[in-house]
């Protein structure tokens, strides 16, 4: 028996908790931390490295205390965080900027721009993360960084991912060359790739602006899979935490990768980790492409296999944008959606509120809502919302099954499939497949897993998930309702791919309208349900 803390560091908060390897989560605490946001510039999200750090030590100290557990038991403590949210340090490791949180958007030119060049340069790495770059990614931040800060870029020395950044402060690294990069954050979202050497070339990067001459050199570092170490926990972070100097850190790696082992996820499996945006992992015994994806990385989500990212670069956020303007909450909202039947409201919504992450890979899109009549509510908007989500997710798992993934289980993970019951049915009827619920949270439970890796307590990820990862209620698909979703699916993607690029070939949308009212019509006739 052994005790380790696992840390998930989401976008508004941080989880720590302290997990058993026979008893399971002892307990766990959270912190909160403000994201900076601007009126003026909507695409603008930064967050700060100390309150981070304040909120870390925090939720620690609340997860032993519910834990009741002494700090000096717990082995390990494994980090995972959002992705990409970038930092730029100096050569002391300071901070010279806020994090560029993942879901800032203010480098969509850079990363247009990166697109193109790396297209005309012929670099195969962009293949590999979909064949489109994107601004929640890391090179188009630190670009559009250094851009802007030109009184900055002397005190340059690199810049860290949020994963990274936090174990190499906790591990006392002071040398670049000592970082830990975590493959699971380079290989996604920086184009790294081993089998091409790594890093894009310097002549590639330099190509975009001079701005980036030395910059491929400046993000050295140790590149590993999470069943490796970043270090050794300092006794300065030790004593501010209330955990043993010395305790083993794994490399770390993002949220969802780990919230997907958390949640069971094997070959076969898709888990759509599903909270205020949605990311969707998979994995794979060998290496494939799949265009418009987020990146095929070996290593990423599972040391020993190729894992596959792609997503939604809004969800909860939605809902939660939903029930603001209607003045309400999405708790408050949800009551009574349990009694709309699929397609009930006419309305079809596409969640372009944040762009598109995949499989268009484009951030200048923006949320649509066709069919509004006088009468339409925010609920109704809601409930379209998360049909929407629902629609959007299967364009993906239909992209990734075309590219050689089979997808045999389809996991909702994340927070919001536990407190919405109305959201895990429709997933099911939209994509016409039974779809499997933790019983429990798993958030934070896939870094317990690689901090019992990194204390010797299980040999592999499979023997940790068997002990420790809850089990599954299933949720069916409803025949009737799933017929309703495939009619309402095929006008879905007509709209999705005729409207959601710059260069889709003309396409008449004239019987969208029409035909959501037909299919409204019919599903308040009958007793469908969603």
């Amino acid at each position: 028996m052994s005790i380790v803390a696992g840390v998930d560091f989401g976008t508004l908060t941080v989880r720590v908790s302290i997990v058993d390897s026979v008893r399971g989560r002892l307990g766990s605490g959270i912190a909160e931390y403000p994201l900076f946001r601007k009126p003026e510039d909507p695409d603008h999200a930064t967050q700060s490295h100390a309150d981070h750090l304040r909120a870390l030590a925090e939720a620690t100290g609340k997860a032993l205390a519910a834990a009741g557990v002494a700090g000096d038991k717990v082995e390990a403590l494994a980090i995972d965080t959002t992705g990409s949210s970038v930092i730029p340090v100096d050569d002391q490791l300071q901070p010279l900027s806020d994090y560029y949180l993942w879901c800032d958007h203010r480098a969509w030119r850079e990363a247009l721009e990166i697109t193109a060049q790396a297209h005309e340069y012929g670099l195969e790495a962009i293949e590999w993360c979909g064949g489109v770059y994107s601004s929640e990614w890391g090179f188009s931040k630190l670009l559009h960084w250094l851009r802007n800060n030109p009184d900055k870029r002397s005190r340059f020395a690199t810049a860290l991912e949020h994963c990274d950044y936090i174990a190499a402060v906790l591990c006392g690294a002071s040398r670049v060359e000592d970082l830990p990069r975590s493959i699971c954050a380079m290989g996604h979202k920086w184009m790294w790739n081993e089998s091409l050497g790594g890093l894009p070339p310097e002549e590639f990067l330099v190509s975009l602006d001079p701005v980036m001459e030395g910059v491929r050199a400046k993000i050295a570092g140790k590149y590993q899979t999470s069943d490796k170490l970043a270090g050794h926990l300092t006794p300065e972070w030790g004593a501010k935490l209330g955990l043993p100097a010395g305790i083993p850190i794994p490399v770390g790696a993002f949220d969802a990768h780990w919230d997907a082992i958390g949640a069971g996820c094997r070959i076969g499996d898709v888990v759509n980790v599903i909270g205020t945006s949605t990311c969707i992992i998979g994995m794979s015994d060998e290496a494939k492409l799949v265009p418009g994806v987020c990146g095929v990385v070996p290593g990423s989500v599972h040391p020993g296999k190729t894992g596959i990212e792609a997503g939604l670069s809004a969800t909860g956020d939605i809902f939660d944008a939903i029930a603001r303007r209607a003045g309400t909450t999405v708790a408050a909202l949800s009551e009574g959606l349990d009694q709309y039947v699929a397609g009930q409201t006419g309305l079809m919504r596409l969640t372009w509120d944040n762009g598109d992450r995949t499989v268009l890979v484009n951030p200048e899109l923006g949320g649509v809502t066709l069919g509004w009549k006088l009468t339409h509510t925010a609920q109704d908007e809601l409930f379209a919302a998360i049909e929407g989500t629902a629609f959007h997710t299967r364009v993906i798992l239909e992209r990734m099954e075309e590219y050689g993934a089979p997808i045999h289980r389809v996991i909702n993970g994340g927070g919001i499939p536990q407190r919405n019951e109305v959201l895990n049915r429709i997933y099911a009827n939209v994509l016409n497949k039974p779809v499997l619920v933790p019983a429990s949270e798993v958030t934070s439970l896939g870094s317990a897993i690689f901090a019992f890796l990194a204390a010797g307590t299980f040999a592999t990820v499979e023997q940790a998930q068997d002990a420790l990862c809850p089990q599954f209620r299933i949720v069916e698909p409803d025949p009737v309702a799933a017929a309703t979703y495939e009619r309402l699916y095929a006008i879905y993607r007509k709209l999705y791919f005729g409207m959601g690029r710059r260069d889709a070939a003309a396409a008449s949308f004239g019987d969208a309208l029409p035909e959501l009212r037909l299919i409204a019509e019919a599903a308040r006739k009958g007793s469908g349900n969603a």
